[in-house]
């Protein structure tokens, strides 16, 4: 996070030092040429009053000697011209060849020649590379007879304006280097407690909710902020706490009473006669004891397994390993075809209470619920999150089956399921999601009713006489969703009869990356 603060930071002292430094380049860059303009000037106006005093007196050669010692020692041609452009004085050669690359040279010694002292020629960028063109006319008013024109290569002083610039970008730096060195320790003072937050945040919304921010660093306004945070989880995980209390005290409380209200009912049963409707009676109150004793194991299920919110990587061969024989034998049993297809090596985050005893939940109600005929379980890893293909995941389409189950390893049965490849994870790889889909054959759910088939206590109205609470398939999706992962119903299997599909449950949660000395458990073989 403080990265991001540097990049806001550094770019604004960029543009601080270039909003000084800019302006004071250009006026080093600018003297430079004006010193090197006045020295050309001086030199000219000196050559100049020579030349005049040469050309009235026709006594020359001390003054062509200067000018081409001058050019020997400065590499600078200076020539003395009349008023036709020819060269009357100086090195020729050297100055025919530097006019030649020099445009402006026509105008400015017509303007020489007219008795003006033009301005210089030469541009002070040093990625320009043009000459600076001075000339000064010889002579007065009326009486310019000539002029005299220096082209001086300007390389060595660019070259300086570089070496300014080269000084002056190094003393801009060291401020941006500074600012860079103190502004990352100070960043990281001060943004800890704030990725202290996100950190904790992050484990609270898996489940955690002992977890609490330091509110002894950073500024005062942070610790005033964790101080805060850590009072609002007191209240929320206290609150969380009576309410689990609550509901595992109650069911235990209720069990003695309801254990003893069903001995005495079922007493009654020598005493029932074969006539009229006690017996009818006895049933349907041995039913509702029974059915009232299943809500009461879920309830106490869904309060021990939602106490345990820590998850922890598994392999998923181990935990398949564990029950496909048992679920093919129950199958079996059923008169069921039960086909397990997933790749060796996946490994994922369990949730808390088991990724066995959530499957053994869906296994569950497509044996209770779905009158299938065939149960696929496959999986599939890739990434991203999970999307999901066709498929419905039977048990959760039917009510959900017994929350108990669910938290002691659940009913063994059938499911089926595919992993459509969309929302898997990479189990190799952080970041990924191995999918694994139980679907059947069966009757299916309608898709409006597949949202309401996760919340609590709802059945379908088709299965309001099976044995069932409701509760199973909430409770899985919760736990699921504790460990980062998605439980959601879809269609299934194409009906034998072709009418319709039958039910998945596909279940998505993230893959772990494998460790280099975890072995491979080999993976079940399909059937």
């Amino acid at each position: 996070m403080h990265r991001r603060l540097l990049v806001v930071l550094v770019p604004l002292a960029v543009l601080l030092v270039a909003a000084l430094g800019v302006p004071l380049s250009v006026t080093v860059a600018e003297r430079e040429i004006q010193e090197t303009y006045v020295d050309r000037l001086n030199d000219v106006g000196r050559f100049s009053s020579l030349a005049e005093t040469a050309l009235s007196t026709g006594r020359t050669e001390a003054l062509q000697q200067e000018l081409a010692r001058y050019h020997e020692l400065y590499g600078i041609p200076v020539a003395v011209i009349d008023t036709s452009g020819t060269v009357l004085l100086g090195p020729a050669g050297a100055y025919q060849e530097a006019a030649r690359d020099e445009p402006a040279l026509p105008r400015i010694v017509t303007a020489a020649l007219a008795g003006a002292r033009p301005e210089p020629s030469g541009e002070w960028a040093p990625w320009d590379d043009s000459a600076l063109v001075v000339a000064e006319p010889v002579g007065r008013d009326s009486e310019v007879v000539g002029a005299v024109v220096t082209i001086s290569d300007l390389s060595k002083t660019r070259s300086r304006i570089l070496t300014r610039w080269a000084r002056l970008a190094g003393l801009g730096l060291l401020p941006l280097i500074a600012l860079v060195a103190v502004a990352w320790p100070v960043s990281a003072w001060v943004l800890r407690p704030v990725r202290e937050l996100d950190a904790a945040s992050s484990r609270i919304s898996q489940g955690d909710l002992t977890i609490r921010a330091d509110a002894e660093a950073g500024p005062v306004e942070l610790r005033r902020l964790a101080e805060s945070f850590n009072t609002m989880m007191d209240a929320v995980e206290n609150a969380v706490q009576r309410q689990r209390a609550f509901v595992s005290d109650a069911s235990h409380q209720l069990r003695n009473p309801l254990t003893s209200l069903r001995l005495a009912v079922e007493s009654l049963e020598p005493h029932l006669g074969t006539a009229g409707n006690g017996r009818q009676v006895y049933d349907v109150a041995v039913d509702e004891l029974k059915a009232m004793q299943r809500m009461l194991n879920s309830l106490q299920a869904s309060a021990r397994m939602e106490s345990i919110r820590t998850a922890s990587p598994v392999d998923l061969d181990a935990v398949l390993a564990t029950r496909v024989d048992r679920w093919r034998a129950l199958t079996e049993t059923a008169g069921q075809t039960l086909t397990v297809d997933v790749p060796p090596g996946l490994r994922l985050l369990e949730p808390s209470g088991g990724l066995g005893s959530i499957l053994d939940e869906l296994i569950s109600n497509a044996l209770r619920l779905s009158d299938a005929r065939a149960v696929e379980v496959t999986a599939q890893a890739g990434p991203g999150a999970a999307g999901g293909g066709p498929g419905a995941g039977a048990g959760a389409a039917y009510g959900g089956g017994r929350g108990a189950g669910a938290a002691r390893g659940g009913s063994p049965g059938t499911g089926a399921g595919a992993a459509q490849g969309d929302g898997a994870g990479d189990g190799s790889g952080a970041g990924g999601v191995v999918t694994i889909v139980v679907r059947d054959d069966g009757q299916g759910i309608d898709a409006s009713e597949r949202v309401q088939a996760l919340r609590r206590f709802w059945r379908s109205p088709r299965h309001q006489n099976v044995p069932g609470t409701g509760l199973g398939l909430a409770i899985c999706a919760d736990l699921v969703g504790a460990a980062g992962g998605e439980l959601r119903l879809e269609d299934g299997l194409p009906r034998p009869d072709g009418s319709g599909h039958g039910f998945a449950a596909v279940v998505a949660l993230p893959a772990v990356p494998r460790l280099a000395s975890s072995p491979d458990a080999p993976a079940p073989a399909p059937a």
